[in-house]
């Protein structure tokens, strides 16, 4: 069976015929001995692990994240004698998914994997992934995670993904380029704020080269802009009934637009943070899990960072992202308990606390907050604690998001028609809904079996 260049959940769901991947028998929660399953190969196993059980970690973190991770790793290795965790890095969050469906359909599998929101849902649908609530007890208590975020991994009061490296976007701008501009040291209360703000920008230059307001993200801006339709009070769907091309969506589109080719202030984006870094651009909306990196960059390049709360329109809401960790069904019994012991491990408060100071990412166990070092960063550095704040105004992306094959490269393709053609949010957002349309209804009975 070939897998296509992009993973589509559909073919995912249609290859399989709604169960896993045409495995016969397979169900969550199974072991992987009686069904010919073995487990992904890596590199050789030190000799001093030779005798533990292997957990194999397929990843999606590079630069500092991925450093940080293996750091974890290499912690829970020597905190113990039993288990050996391997970790490998597999691209983003969509070539991780990809690998996996290959690896399943190969039989050879990793044990534990860092998932999008999205793929979680689509592994859950295949009946891929071992339910958690067994695992539970007096290593690690639900309780320990942040409910909002460790809600997000519930379907039929059961737990199949657990918070790991959670995000919101935040507000990022820059402080120096505010001060010479006469703009207050905050960030902005509301989008109408900002947006005279941007005027007080004109004519503001670093390296010979006009400072703008903002930079959209090329691929996968869908994120960033469901807090946009959010905060116009629309939305992408209610449940799986589309509701992108209606009028506050279209009001958010045409905001953006205007702003690129009326305001001249703003353009879409390879790499919108690195255009921060390099003082492109004042602010930005982007993940969190950002932040440490964005920090050291500017401190090197000689600029100060503030962050604030996403600006609102008629409402304030912001989506929560990031991945989690969720165990392959069908890795060994034995297996899948040596992975959920790095789960324990990572969900104990000083490894929660070393991985969001390394990164940016939410502390997803709240007591990691009292751990000494995060605790002294947090006082010093009230950047690290504006995501943690607005948690209470964040919440899970719709629906079609998570369910719909692809519907995330259907939105920011057609932002992207926005941003660089100049054309009309209404007429982009009508095409996109018809195509969102076509694949909810192709999934919609599939999901109500399952949730």
């Amino acid at each position: 069976m070939t897998i296509p260049a992009r993973l589509s959940r559909r073919s995912l769901l249609v290859a399989s015929g709604g169960a896993a991947l045409a495995l016969t028998g397979c169900g969550g929660g199974k072991a992987a001995g009686d069904n010919g399953f073995a487990q992904a190969t890596g590199n050789k196993v030190p000799q001093r692990y030779a005798k533990r059980t292997r957990v194999v970690v397929w990843h999606a973190y590079a630069a500092k994240p991925g450093a940080a991770l293996n750091e974890l790793a290499k912690r829970f290795n020597e905190s113990q004698s039993d288990v050996y965790v391997e970790t490998q890095f597999q691209g983003s969050y969509d070539d991780v998914t990809q690998k996996v469906t290959a690896a399943v359909q190969a039989r050879k599998i990793p044990d534990l994997v860092t998932l999008s929101a999205p793929a979680w849902h689509t592994f859950y649908l295949n009946d891929l992934l071992e339910p958690l609530d067994g695992y539970f007890g007096a290593g690690l208590q639900r309780t320990a995670y942040h409910p909002e975020l460790l809600s997000e991994g519930v379907l039929k009061d059961k737990v199949w993904w657990v918070p790991f490296a959670r995000s919101t976007p935040i507000f990022y701008y820059n402080k120096t380029l505010f001060a010479k501009a006469g703009l207050p040291d905050r960030g902005p209360a509301t989008w109408d704020e900002w947006r005279g703000w941007a005027k007080q920008l004109k004519g503001l230059k670093v390296k010979g080269k006009q400072v703008k307001m903002e930079a959209y993200q090329k691929i996968d801006g869908h994120w960033q802009f469901q807090g946009s339709v959010w905060q116009w009070g629309g939305a992408y769907s209610d449940g799986l009934d589309i509701r992108i091309d209606q009028d506050p969506a279209v009001a958010a589109g045409e905001w953006q637009r205007k702003l690129i080719f009326d305001d001249k202030m703003a353009y879409m984006s390879d790499s919108p943070p690195v255009d921060l870094q390099n003082q492109l651009i004042a602010t930005l909306v982007t993940s969190t899990g950002g932040l440490q990196g964005t920090t050291e960059a500017a401190q090197k390049a000689g600029w100060e960072l503030g962050t604030a709360f996403v600006p609102k329109k008629d409402k304030q809401a912001v989506p929560t992202g990031g991945g989690g960790f969720g165990i392959m069904a069908y890795a060994g019994k034995e297996r899948k308990q040596a992975a959920w012991a790095f789960i324990e491990y990572c969900a104990k408060p000083a490894s929660a606390a070393y991985w969001a100071l390394q990164t940016g990412y939410l502390p997803v166990v709240p007591a990691a907050a009292k751990e000494p070092d995060l605790a002294k960063r947090l006082a010093a550095d009230p950047n690290f604690s504006t995501a943690t704040k607005q948690l209470a105004i964040a919440r899970k992306a719709d629906d079609v998001t998570l369910w719909v094959p692809n519907a995330d490269v259907m939105i920011y393709t057609g932002l992207q028609k926005i941003w660089t053609d100049n054309q009309p949010a209404g007429t982009v957002f009508a095409d996109v809904a018809s195509q969102l349309r076509k694949g909810a209804d192709k999934v919609r009975k599939a999901v109500e079996k399952h949730v």
